[in-house]
């Protein structure tokens, strides 16, 4: 089948904008402004190890285990400076500056974040939720006394334990669904003086 430039923008539909999201990153101490400070982010990044298994001079292809890419965000200095206290805050208190302890327990020291990706019209078509998310790095500022026209902004970057992502009615998209399902077919009728009966399962998955 012939495929021409019409049919591509039928299938593309304008595409999606990376400059259209929303991120926002709960803690205990206090994040609510970052969803209008974040400048960009990433949607998080997923991979599989692979384990080579040799075998008679070829290697045979295993899948290993999965590990979870850090996750940067940068974020626009706002007057006050209460963003980034807050991501200092949240440093400090998970290992001190002057002394290697932590005012944190084991269940305050993560937080979770949720990237939003928006369609044109501004309403949400993927939402992406971090889970047991931490600080790794409250990023430099850079200052010169020859910058113009700028603002400030530094990058935060965080371990993240996994992530999960729903479609923009909520449901989970990132989990193998368990789709199995069967029938049970009882049937039984009468030809001539017999009795036939029909006893059978079905089933599959979708």
């Amino acid at each position: 089948m012939a495929v021409n430039i019409h049919d591509f923008k039928q299938k593309f539909r304008g595409g999606v904008r990376p400059n259209l999201f929303r991120v926002n990153v709960t803690h205990g101490v206090g994040l609510g402004e970052i969803e209008f400070l974040a400048k960009g982010a990433q949607i998080p990044a997923s991979t599989i190890g692979n384990i080579d298994v040799p075998f008679r001079g070829r290697q045979l292809k295993v899948p290993g285990d999965r590990t979870f890419a850090d996750w940067t965000v940068t974020v626009l200095s706002d007057p006050t400076f209460g963003t980034r206290s807050a991501f200092e805050r949240w440093s400090g208190e998970i290992t001190a500056h002057a002394a290697n302890v932590s005012r944190l327990n084991y269940t305050s020291l993560y937080g979770q974040a949720t990237v939003i990706q928006l369609g044109r019209s501004g309403d949400s078509i993927r939402s992406y939720h971090l889970h047991d998310i931490y600080p790794t790095e409250v990023g430099a500022i850079d200052l010169a006394m020859d910058t113009n026209d700028t603002v400030e902004e530094y990058t935060v970057t965080f371990a993240i334990n996994n992530w999960s992502s729903s479609d923009a009615s909520g449901f989970d998209v990132s989990t193998t669904q368990d789709n199995d399902w069967e029938i049970g077919i009882r049937a039984r009728t009468q030809i001539g003086p017999f009795s036939v009966g029909v006893n059978e399962t079905i089933g599959g998955n979708f």
